[in-house]
């Protein structure tokens, strides 16, 4: 089998010649809510408008800043959207801003009580029956323009800091895959399956040790509630973010990993007291804030290196396609084709590697990665950039269930998307 790699980019360069000795590392953050004032159709389960706000979502930017380049990683209240509104976003940042799309990763916390936003892309052709209303194009406006704003705020802002990063440990999601006697799949709980319980942790602070904002990367479905929901919410990630901001004293960002397979252990429940809502700070939210205690800043020069890589891996035979996905598919008339998923890498030093794409990513394949990593700490970021669907493993496209019946991909997607991130890794991006 051969995997077909395309080399998109390498390190970026910050504008101006760089000094002898570069300066010491930037950070900044950012925060704008993006809580609609009217109702809207939500997004995740069947069509259903908003009635009214739990709680208000949020973009929250983080700068960094090493001298050569700058990087901008977003986290928004949001469930999905498609490649394409990155591609739509990305154009006008770096139109408005001059920023360049590799520098800037926007993930999504994966909540199913958030608005809809962008196109309806991949999902309209998995669930069309639940699509028959048109896409909200004055929200959509109002989340990209609101993105930019923050970004420009947060580069505005840099000032000196020190980086630390560390692990904890967290038993808020289970596997959902549950199996019955018969061996069949469907969407439930299965403590019996894997399951990636990692937590990683990126602290910005000053130089006095003051908190600038902290990166909390975990991965669980934004479902602990369910579809008689119909109140705006951040869902379980929301309200661990809204806690650790409180007991830290600054933002907190929740990048969401390979949730593929990975649900919250109270999941789609009626209301917020049924899904135990406050529980989850105890069992993550806490979780999350030791692990900050015992880490401590790096001394000395922080250097990141940003590249993206195309992965190249077979669509389903009988899957359709978009038209506004025309850059993610390379297919002549009559042929299944070959879907193109980029995938984005951030090294910092020698010790860190981030690493993002735009799928619903299953733990195994997130933990396979971080095992044969050469990278101390190894971090996936899902739901990055856009969704491209589920990418699951080998095993689950042969048991069936859910993810692999609405996926776009074939049973060879593992190996193709594995062996193209881990040779990256393993050659230290070079």
């Amino acid at each position: 089998m051969t995997i077909k790699l395309f080399v998109l980019g390498m390190a970026l360069s910050a504008a101006g010649s760089a000094p002898a000795q570069p300066p010491a590392l930037r950070a900044s953050v950012a925060k704008k809510d993006i809580t609609p004032a009217e109702s809207k159709w939500l997004a995740g389960y069947p069509a259903r408008r908003s009635t009214g706000v739990h709680d208000r979502l949020y973009h929250r930017v983080v700068a960094l800043d090493d001298g050569r380049t700058q990087f901008f990683l977003a986290s928004s209240d949001l469930c999905v959207f498609s490649p394409s509104m990155y591609d739509d976003f990305a154009a006008r940042l770096k139109r408005d801003a001059g920023i360049g799309p590799l520098q800037v990763w926007w993930t999504l916390t994966h909540t199913h009580s958030a608005p809809e936003v962008g196109p309806h892309g991949l999902p309209k052709l998995m669930m069309p029956e639940r699509f028959k209303h048109e896409p909200d194009i004055e929200y959509t406006n109002f989340v990209q323009t609101s993105l930019i704003q923050a970004i420009v705020e947060a580069r505005g802002r840099l000032e000196p800091a020190r980086l630390a990063s560390g692990i904890g440990f967290s038993m808020a999601n289970i596997n959902r895959r549950a199996r019955d006697p018969e061996g069949r799949i469907s969407l439930g709980m299965n403590p019996d399956r894997p399951a990636d319980r990692q937590i990683g942790l990126i602290r910005l602070e000053r130089p006095d040790g003051s908190p600038i904002a902290l990166i909390a990367n975990y991965a669980m479905h934004g479902t602990a509630l369910g579809a008689k929901n119909t109140s705006i919410s951040g869902d379980a990630p929301g309200a661990v973010t809204a806690y650790v901001e409180e007991k830290l004293g600054a933002p907190a960002l929740f990048i969401n990993g390979a949730a593929g397979d990975m649900a919250p252990i109270y999941s789609v429940q009626d209301d917020f007291r049924a899904a135990h809502i406050t529980e989850f700070n105890v069992l993550l939210g806490d979780r999350i804030l030791a692990a900050n205690k015992t880490m401590a800043a790096a001394p000395g020069e922080v250097r990141l290196r940003l590249s993206e890589r195309i992965v190249e891996t077979p669509r389903r035979s009988g899957f359709g396609w978009t038209e506004e996905l025309g850059d993610y598919l390379k297919a002549v008339a009559g042929e299944s084709g070959m879907i193109r998923i980029p995938v984005r890498f951030l090294i910092v030093d020698d010790d860190l590697a981030l690493w993002a794409a735009p799928v619903e990513l299953f733990s195994e394949i997130a933990m396979n990665v971080r095992n044969r990593s050469p990278y101390g700490k190894t971090f996936f970021f899902g739901y990055s950039n856009g969704w491209l669907g589920y990418l699951a493993t080998r095993e689950a496209f042969r048991e069936g269930g859910y993810e692999p019946r609405t996926s776009p991909f074939t049973e060879r997607v593992e190996e193709d998307f594995t062996g193209a991130v881990v040779t990256y890794l393993q050659g230290r991006g070079r």
